[in-house]
């Protein structure tokens, strides 16, 4: 039983996690739209806004809450995974992505009432730390280890510079065409 509530676990993380990437790059060229001339800017919008709910409640957010019930189940079943300290530290990561989920879910709804208070450069960095979020819980899970955390942390940082200089990168780029 056990393995097959995992499969169901790892099959909704991969659609928790390519819906939370594609809303922020929605929520990016839903925010770029907002710099075309009307009635270009309402039509973009108005799409914009139908993909993102769509994406959101029938992908999402369900598939949130599935991971959430395939692993407290699977924590139920095995409750001996709470007594590892990887276990903890993987937790808190995945308490820190359900508030981006919600932090996404606010921004959504900040931008139906037409709220940008964002850029296209910040929304860019924001949807890299759920990339970074996903490293850490995977490398934790298949490694197993707690004793190691310190260099993973450091390994993700350096990570998130990487890819910060590369979003700089892309926006120097970008801006010079």
């Amino acid at each position: 039983m056990y393995n097959y509530i995992l499969a169901i676990h790892i099959i909704f993380v991969v659609c928790w996690m390519a819906g939370l990437f594609y809303m922020v790059r929605l929520f990016i060229y839903h925010t770029e739209a907002q710099d075309k001339p009307e009635p270009d800017r309402t039509i973009l919008s108005k799409q914009f806004e139908i993909m993102e709910s769509k994406l959101w409640w029938i992908i999402t957010t369900p598939s949130m809450y599935l991971v959430l019930a395939a692993g407290i189940t699977m924590l139920c079943i095995a409750p001996v995974w709470l007594q590892f300290g990887w276990m903890h530290i993987k937790l808190t990561f995945v308490i820190f992505l359900i508030a981006y989920h919600f932090i996404c879910q606010n921004k959504m709804n900040q931008m139906r009432k037409g709220i940008y208070k964002w850029t296209s450069t910040q929304l860019r960095l924001w949807n890299e730390l759920a990339t970074l979020l996903l490293f850490a819980i995977v490398f934790l899970v298949v490694l197993k280890s707690s004793l190691n955390w310190i260099f993973g942390v450091v390994g993700i940082i350096a990570f998130a510079l990487a890819l910060m200089s590369a979003v700089k990168v892309y926006k120097y780029y970008r801006e010079k065409k």
